[in-house]
């Protein structure tokens, strides 16, 4: 099996900053596409950020400027620096990673429990 699981949530002020970090373990053989979402209470869950194996990065609108997506492949971490924190970015921050766990087997997407972060004003 494959276990995600996230580190680095909390509470911050606005302007401040928190790293987030998301560990990959268990039969792993290869990791493709990694992303974190987050969902607001009472709202849908978004995507925030992603990245290839190859490292190529996508943001959505609301963080591009402010977060930072990027990946240790021989760790098999994924990381989110976040600055400028705005009380709208309150949510719980999930990861999620496409993993191979034989070389025979296909990609299958894995999601992390959560890690809660809290933006006041």
């Amino acid at each position: 099996q494959v276990q995600l699981v996230e580190y680095g949530g909390g509470y911050v002020q606005a302007g401040g900053s928190l790293r987030l970090s998301c560990a990959a373990s268990g039969s792993i053989f290869s990791i493709d596409a990694m992303g974190w979402y987050r969902q607001a209470p009472g709202k849908q869950r978004d995507v925030v950020a992603g990245i290839t194996s190859g490292g190529t990065t996508n943001y959505a609108d609301s963080v591009k400027g402010r977060f930072t997506i990027s990946r240790d492949n021989a760790k098999n971490t994924l990381y989110l620096q976040m600055n400028s924190l705005k009380p709208e970015d309150t949510a719980v921050y999930y990861c999620t990673a496409d993993v191979k766990m034989n070389w025979g087997l296909p990609f299958k997407n894995y999601w992390g429990r959560g890690t809660q972060v809290t933006v006041s004003s």
